[in-house]
């Protein structure tokens, strides 16, 4: 979709203004020069295409750590305390910069876990407008999204890096690479270096995708980006409403003990359903 055969003109960041947005913990539109959109998506409705084509990159990766060149070991965080995070709200804001050759850098900024990205604030923002504001060719509105996660141990590498997006602050949690033609289509597993430990609380009710080769994937974070009325109450009932790949279930169970997905030292493997939703790999057994 985007490389030197898309027929679009699409201006890319020179290096020295890469690095002063980079460097800098606020978004500003000082010294962006005007990009030319690749499409244009001025409501939320008309975002919905590039949705189901990214979310499967930027869902649910928020708490990727950005890469360090530090030889020292990161410090570890909780975030936030355990039992408190199911069902809270965040929402995302990703950046898209294509790289030649149809690939893209995607810098993912969370507003987990300063707030819950206050609807009025949400709904507000124009995902055109704050491309041009920062200098990319495309954002994408990613939200709302609710944890179905009782905790997260986040080990933090590099400088945290926060800015704003129309009142809500947010982090950037992610930086990624991604190879545009190979986004878009639900229940993919893709690699993502996130360095965290996402924990599911004995007595949760999960919700799992069960593969043909019976790979089990939990659900980590549901979102009401294409359903607005998606919520927990909806989860056990959520197969009649999946459009599933020959081969593939949906189920629900309560554990028995807690379990853990422990990706803080190998990538996690992410996949989305056609609702959004977003899975990771049951590495726990």
């Amino acid at each position: 979709m985007w490389g030197s055969n898309s027929g679009l003109n699409v201006s890319v960041p020179d290096n020295e203004t890469r690095r002063e947005r980079q460097a800098s913990a606020k978004v500003t539109s000082a010294r962006t020069r005007c990009y030319v959109p690749l499409m244009t998506f001025g409501t939320r409705t008309d975002n919905t295409f590039m949705i189901k084509m990214m979310a499967l990159a930027i869902g649910g990766i928020a708490l990727v750590g950005c890469s360090s060149s530090s030889t020292s070991a990161p410090p570890t965080t909780t975030l936030p305390s355990a039992s408190a995070l199911y069902a809270k709200r965040y929402c995302e804001v990703a950046l898209l910069e294509p790289t030649g050759s149809g690939a893209a850098t995607i810098s993912v900024y969370t507003s987990f876990p300063m707030s819950d990205c206050p609807e009025a604030k949400w709904k507000a923002l124009d995902a055109a407008a704050l491309a041009k504001e920062n200098g990319v060719p495309l954002a994408v509105l990613n939200g709302p999204r609710y944890w179905a996660i009782d905790s997260v141990i986040k080990n933090f590498a590099g400088k945290k890096v926060t800015t704003s997006f129309g009142g809500i602050t947010m982090n950037k949690g992610a930086t990624v690479s991604v190879d545009i033609a190979s986004i878009g289509a639900p229940y993919v597993p893709r690699a993502v270096d996130r360095k965290a430990s996402f924990t599911f609380e004995q007595g949760r009710q999960v919700s799992e995708l069960t593969a043909p080769d019976g790979s089990v994937y939990l659900m980590q974070s549901w979102s009401q980006q294409l359903d607005p009325t998606l919520s927990a109450s909806d989860l056990p009932g959520l197969a009649a409403r999946l459009t599933l790949p020959q081969g593939w279930s949906y189920t629900t169970r309560k554990l028995k003990d807690p379990l853990v997905i422990d990706s803080t030292s190998k990538a996690a493997m992410v996949l989305q359903d056609d609702l959004g939703n977003s899975y990771s790999l049951n590495t726990a057994g």
